[in-house]
């Protein structure tokens, strides 16, 4: 024989099921990562103990100022993040929840992400080199460039490597700072014609450039929109679309001379 629920039971009976799953979601494993800002970099000096830019075959500049290059921090492929964490980033300013996939490549594991990220630096410097000696009609062949920045990979730092090469060769073609002296920092992969592309992640950079000390901030003009979300007080957004109108804006904002696009 079977006794009859009442209908208090009976609820609570057909409650447990959807309890069970709604713990099970709310705890399981979501394909996203917890990003927040990471270091900067001036690569007009030293990181690490180690110049960042070095040069031989053409004479150097010294240079005043500082052009920082910015990155963010996210948790690792292997982080398990589950959906009170994504809930508790929603609320914060200094976190981004993004897609694993737009970070990591899928499937790859921690060690292949890093030979991955490390194989994207490489060739962001190459690109890097090429295209600052290229706008400055120097040839490869005889000025050589070395880029070191330890324990940073993939290819956001290219637009800042080469205004670096470039301010260290050339200043801003009249003898003084591309800076201005400024404290000015920027993210951008570069292709080696000087085209400057979309890196994402730029609202956490523009964070770590404020807490650094940077007042200018070289965007990927196609990231304007995003780089204003949480843009801090103070500091200023410059659109850039490739490595000659980056250039120009910087000599602008130094000399007051010409006008400097805003996102």
């Amino acid at each position: 024989m079977f006794s009859r629920l009442t209908r208090p039971q009976a609820l609570a009976v057909c409650a447990l099921p959807v309890v069970a799953l709604i713990a099970t979601a709310v705890f399981a494993p979501l394909p996203f990562s917890v990003a927040q800002p990471g270091e900067t970099a001036n690569v007009l000096g030293e990181h690490k103990g180690a110049p960042v830019i070095t040069i031989s075959g053409a004479p150097t500049r010294g240079t005043r100022g500082q052009l920082r290059m910015t990155t963010i921090v996210a948790t690792s492929p292997d982080t398990r993040v589950s959906f009170p964490d994504v809930v508790d980033s929603w609320f914060r300013s200094d976190e981004a929840v993004m897609p694993r996939d737009a970070l990591y490549p899928s499937g790859d594991s921690v060690k292949e992400i890093e030979r991955h990220n490390e194989a994207q630096m490489k060739e962001s410097q190459n690109a890097a080199t090429q295209a600052a000696l290229g706008y400055l009609g120097l040839d490869g062949k005889d000025v050589k460039v070395s880029l070191k920045l330890a324990d940073v990979g993939g290819p956001s730092a290219g637009l800042l490597f080469s205004l670096g090469i470039v301010d260290k060769l050339d200043g801003d073609g009249t003898g003084g700072d591309l800076t201005g002296g400024r404290v000015i920092a920027g993210t951008g992969t570069i292709e080696a014609d000087g085209k400057v592309g979309a890196v994402g992640g730029v609202a956490l950079k523009t964070q770590a450039a404020r807490r650094d000390g940077a007042t200018v901030f070289l965007v990927p003009k196609a990231e304007c929109t995003d780089a204003r979300a949480e843009l801090p007080k103070g500091l200023r957004l410059v659109p850039v679309t490739n490595l000659k109108s980056a250039v120009s804006s910087l000599v602008a904002l130094e000399t007051g001379k010409g006008s400097v696009p805003r996102c």
